[in-house]
């Protein structure tokens, strides 16, 4: 298990990996996987019991499930980066007949990755199924799961989040990335999501705020403070308050850098503010 300070390191490198990434393709969606980095290693470097000599079915292992797919750059990082492909795969995202397609695939045969994500709004009916099956086989693991903001704009969300609560599904942790921001400007002019706490909480959902959702401590906290309400009957929702584009000045707090990807210049700037902490692919 590692430590806070390893942690941050692991999590410096990854928005490292996604800046070079998504300009070595010219293509992606920087800002919300610079926004989870640190969630996204939290859980793979230090929360989640899991086997990177990947499995589909998952048995007897925590799994987690990527909805908001646009943010393959992070999960490609991050897999890699705990072992379940080489890293020097990720100089192949968004090319042709690469497994790191611009949205996560199941037919290309990537470890680590169990759903395909490229429409939003489905991640939590497929975490549903998987925690219900665990159940079913007496599998006593966890499943997560990270949705975007925005994404909660889709119907199909509401109805899972609905079925979740009715059928007492209480070894399910979803997490929110409630950064307030999507690909045409900032949720609150798109559609608003209004009261989003009082909404899981009217469903019948546990709801976890975690104000500082780009401060490692802050996060290790807060997901064990949802692991201790697993197992009483409610599905866990755990808020997770991020910046867009964390760790780049330029790219910090608004929509803009949500799916366009950094020029030379940019990314000269934006890899001054990442230090190498575990060597580059």
């Amino acid at each position: 298990m590692e430590t806070v300070h390893q942690l941050e390191n692991i999590a410096t490198q990854v928005r490292r990996d996604i800046v070079r990434m998504v300009h070595g393709c010219q293509s992606g969606h920087p800002g919300g996987s610079l926004g989870c980095a640190d969630y996204m290693v939290a859980l793979y470097f230090n929360i989640m019991k899991h086997d990177s000599k990947f499995n589909m079915d998952g048995f007897n292992e925590d799994i987690f499930f990527l909805s908001n797919g646009h943010i393959s750059p992070l999960f490609y990082s991050v897999l890699a980066r705990a072992g379940y492909f080489e890293i020097d795969e990720l100089k192949t995202f968004r090319r042709i007949n690469s497994r790191l397609q611009g949205h996560p695939t199941t037919h290309e045969g990537l470890p680590g990755v169990r759903m395909a994500s490229g429409s939003l709004g489905q991640g939590m009916s497929v975490a549903l199924g998987a925690a219900l099956a665990k159940k079913a086989n007496q599998d006593s693991s966890i499943v997560y799961s990270l949705h975007g903001d925005g994404e909660l704009q889709e119907g199909q969300n509401w109805e899972a989040i609905m079925f979740a609560a009715h059928n007492k599904v209480d070894n399910l942790i979803a997490a929110i990335d409630y950064n307030g921001q999507q690909i045409d400007g900032s949720t609150n002019k798109v559609l608003s999501l209004g009261d989003l706490k009082s909404k899981f909480l009217s469903f019948g959902w546990t709801v976890i705020d975690v104000e500082e959702g780009n401060d490692m401590t802050s996060i290790l906290n807060g997901i064990k403070i949802a692991q201790s309400n697993l197992g009483q009957q409610k599905p866990i929702c755990i808020l997770l308050k991020t910046k867009m584009g964390k760790g780049v000045d330029f790219m910090e707090g608004g929509h803009e850098w949500h799916g366009i990807a950094p020029n030379d210049e940019q990314l000269a700037n934006a890899l001054a503010q990442l230090p190498e902490t575990l060597g580059d692919y």
